[in-house]
């Protein structure tokens, strides 16, 4: 399915290409971090990148359960959004050579994946209420609050921390 083609003829088509879509991209962000993980010599940005990664495993786990609450295959659908930001993410790693200012490149590489799926999350929450699903938008709506705690811990280890080292 396509965004923007013929097959999605409502709401509820709608909200399935965006469970879909998320779920490729929570897939692809846990794939990345690993790598996030590694290139951070911030202790607190590190910690916060292996939390965030148990988070994400979390996250793909309630998407799962939502599949499930639709009866519904878990599936993800390619996502070009988060395809692009993760690869100016990477892009960014391979040219950046002192490792403060690569804590504050990471930083700003793991804040656009945030706000990208706050985005998502609150779209999908705002549907499924629509849709009378609200055992699915609980489920979101978690994923949610832990994408803008993630956001929030991010601003704080900038702020305090990395953003000044490098300066």
């Amino acid at each position: 399915m396509g965004f923007f083609t013929k097959d999605i003829k409502s709401l509820n088509d709608l909200f399935m290409h965006g469970l879909q879509d998320l779920y490729y991209a929570e897939n692809q962000i846990m794939k990345s971090l690993p790598a996030m993980i590694e290139k951070a010599t911030n202790e607190q940005l590190r910690a916060g990148f292996e939390k965030h990664l148990a988070e994400t495993e979390g996250q793909v786990h309630r998407l799962r359960q939502v599949f499930e609450l639709l009866d519904t295959e878990p599936k993800g659908d390619k996502c070009p959004a988060i395809e692009g930001i993760l690869k100016e993410g990477r892009d960014l790693m391979s040219e950046i050579g002192d490792e403060d200012v690569m804590n504050v490149g990471l930083v700003a590489a793991a804040q656009a994946v945030e706000h990208y799926e706050i985005t998502r999350y609150g779209t999908l929450v705002a549907w499924a209420t629509q849709l009378g699903r609200s055992d699915c938008a609980s489920l979101l709506h978690k994923n949610l609050d832990e994408e803008k705690a993630a956001d929030q811990k991010l601003t704080a280890i900038a702020e305090k921390s990395v953003n000044r080292k490098a300066a």
